[in-house]
């Protein structure tokens, strides 16, 4: 943690998160400051929808066989756009740094580099929509015990296992997921 932020740690939802869309959610905080937190979830598939099938839906012609990996969603927040989460082997114009070797972008071109065999990310997700906070928000949810924090690791981040990401993140950290309770408390 940066300067008090969070940008490049993973959040892991807290039994009993008063959102539903956040249940067992796993997201990468992608960007943190005075003003704002950005993350995308990571294990969260959007029903049926492959980044191939995707990529057909924009017109973008792939020049390689794009695995069948499926499109996240990455949030409640503009579920319309897209952001891609990549290594940074891949650097676009407009690519954001998250952590140590790996970025944002939310471009066009980062989508036609992953259907190229010329340079595209050598590990990357695709995801739809963003989870957001405002100014203080995410802090106060962790200090609230809403969100576990830990450090991402490759497979967390890009590991195709959807099902068990949020356990494994738990796991990371030394808790185990049936010894938690959905009844907060303060000592």
């Amino acid at each position: 943690m940066e300067g008090g932020f969070f940008s490049g740690q993973l959040l892991i939802a807290m039994p009993g998160i008063s959102d539903p869309r956040f249940e067992r959610a796993l997201i990468l905080v992608c960007a943190h400051d005075d003003e704002h937190a950005m993350g995308l979830a990571l294990n969260s598939p959007a029903d049926g929808l492959t980044v191939p099938d995707l990529l057909e839906r924009l017109e973008i012609k792939s020049t390689i066989r794009l695995p069948p990996d499926l499109v996240l969603i990455g949030g409640p927040v503009q579920r319309e756009r897209g952001f891609v989460l990549h290594t940074t082997d891949y650097q676009g114009d407009f690519s954001l740094d998250v952590s140590q070797g790996i970025a944002l972008s939310a471009t066009r071109e980062v989508l036609e580099a992953m259907a190229s065999q010329d340079g595209p990310p050598s590990k990357s997700l695709l995801a739809l929509g963003y989870a957001g906070w405002g100014a203080g928000q995410l802090e106060e949810e962790i200090k609230q015990n809403v969100w576990l924090t830990c450090e991402p690791d490759e497979e967390l981040i890009f590991g195709r296992d959807y099902e068990r990401k949020w356990g494994r993140a738990l796991a990371k950290l030394g808790v185990d997921p049936e010894r938690l309770s959905a009844v907060a408390g303060r000592a």
